[in-house]
């Protein structure tokens, strides 16, 4: 166990994680807040189909990704003005019409869909040097935007129509916060997988919720505790043999199941 931990692998692995931890925290407080999770979710799916198509014409994967988020965030906010459907269903058609499509493309790129089952449930153990640079260097792109929509972000999720009255560009920063996801789902991939990405967003944000007071004490919590939930994670990986990203995420579910105990914060 020990010399695990001394393995250059495992440090790469610990210093992603915590890369996207320190913005899965802050991001997936605005997720909770605005109730954003199952778009989070459906912006997920649609990275697998940027995913194919890199690997099928041989371009950079996480651009795929970014790209197909973005092009997926527009689809929907382009049908949801034009059409009577509800937000959900929207959803529900784009994505898993995305995660189908990705799946078949990925297939054809590679002969088969489960050579890459790392794209759906992360495979942190195997970051390089330059993934890390990368995962940081995105991390802090994310977290700059984030503290720059800090203001009208949550101006607009506490009422968007007095915000706007205020002038707040509603229509402009609700698109910059898509953006934010989309490159959070890009960066997080390697680490939880495009299947889990959400829950990391999610889950230590919940249980955030329940121990602060303030916005901004609830974004620093959220990134505590996705911290400690790779951390956690990672360390059960090794000592059990299973797989990072899934651990991860279960060692966050713990986290906030200790913080239902705890009284909620007023």
């Amino acid at each position: 166990m020990t010399s695990i931990l001394l393995e250059p692998f495992f440090q790469r692995a610990m210093l992603a994680g915590l890369a996207v931890a320190l913005v899965s925290g802050p991001v997936g407080c605005f997720i909770v807040w605005r109730r954003m999770a199952y778009f989070g979710e459906s912006l997920a799916h649609s990275g697998l189909l940027g995913v194919g198509l890199g690997l099928l014409f041989s371009f950079n994967v996480t651009l795929g990704a970014v790209v197909t988020a973005i092009v997926f965030a527009l689809l929907l906010l382009a049908l949801r003005r034009r059409h009577s459907l509800a937000t959900d269903t929207l959803l529900g058609i784009l994505s898993y019409t995305s995660l189908a499509l990705g799946l078949i493309v990925v297939g054809l790129a590679t002969g088969a869909a489960s050579d890459h089952m790392d794209i759906l449930f992360g495979d942190v153990l195997t970051v390089s040097t330059n993934d890390v640079w990368a995962v940081w260097i995105g991390a802090a792109v994310v977290l700059a935007s984030l503290a720059f929509l800090w203001r009208d972000l949550i101006a607009s999720s506490v009422h968007e129509e007095l915000a706007r009255a205020e002038g707040v560009r509603v229509a402009r920063v609700e698109l910059g916060f898509i953006l934010l996801i989309a490159v959070m789902t890009a960066i997080a991939m390697k680490i939880v997988g495009l299947l889990l990405i959400t829950a990391l967003m999610v889950i230590p944000a919940a249980a955030a919720r329940r121990l602060a007071t303030t916005p901004e004490s609830m974004a620093f919590i959220a990134a505590a505790i996705a911290g400690l939930s790779v951390i956690s994670g990672l360390l059960a990986s090794a000592f059990v043999g299973g797989a990072s990203g899934p651990c991860v995420v279960l060692a966050a579910s713990c986290f906030f199941a200790l913080t239902l105990a705890v009284p909620q914060a007023s």
